[in-house]
């Protein structure tokens, strides 16, 4: 059986995800951003009700994926603030201005999150290059790397996943994202062999995660 996180944009999600089976949540705010840092008190009150990992988006803003110095800032006093909240783990990924993977901001906020693991999110499907971001991002000290393989959606980037399985080798765990659902979850693990999924479990275009869709997703 697959592991499931399930990107929650709001407590009712996170409570929806966390009693529907999934493994871990991703906690963000900014639904139409696709996933900002969530607020402060979200995390708190989350943290008395939920017992598996909650992993905390830290962005302090939609587009794209530089930052200036204060938002840099931000993103530090964010991620110190959430740590001591007992968030079980961070979601970021910085990029410089040609695209490619910001090593020395990364690395940055990778040692301030120490121990607690990290993952880049999909900043890393608009990087320049699949192979040398993989490796950066290796070299940055990221547990996980959230991608739909360097295209739109997982369907359309299943032969790239199977290759950042491949080329990752066990050395860090390939998350496998965007457009995924329970639907096409078991194609999408037969050609990339990937072990970890993620998915919003919003069917309705609305904002909220689906009992039933979080339930099939961890039953496939």
């Amino acid at each position: 059986m697959s592991k499931i996180e399930i990107a929650c944009f709001n407590p009712e999600s996170a409570m929806i995800a966390f009693e529907n089976g999934a493994d871990r949540i991703e906690l963000c705010d900014g639904l139409s951003e696709g996933g900002t840092t969530p607020d402060f008190e979200t995390m708190k009150k989350l943290r008395e009700k939920i017992n598996i990992p909650i992993f905390v988006m830290i962005r302090p803003r939609g587009g794209d994926f530089t930052y200036s110095d204060s938002e840099f800032e931000q993103m530090k006093n964010d991620l110190v603030h959430l740590k001591s909240l007992q968030a079980d783990g961070f979601v970021f990924g910085i990029l410089n201005e040609n695209d490619e993977v910001n090593v020395e901001q990364n690395k940055t906020l990778v040692e301030l999150a120490a121990p607690l693991p990290c993952t880049f999110h999909r900043a890393f499907d608009r990087a320049a290059s699949l192979e040398e971001s993989l490796e950066k991002v290796i070299e940055c000290g990221f547990t996980t790397i959230l991608t739909s393989g360097q295209k739109p959606n997982v369907s359309e980037g299943k032969e790239n996943l199977k290759k950042l399985v491949e080329l990752s080798d066990g050395r860090i765990e390939i998350l496998v994202g965007g457009g995924l659902r329970s639907s096409n979850i078991e194609e999408i693990r037969a050609v990339t062999n990937a072990n970890y999924f993620h998915s919003s479990a919003i069917t309705d275009g609305g904002a909220f995660a689906n009992p039933a869709e979080v339930a099939a997703l961890k039953s496939k």
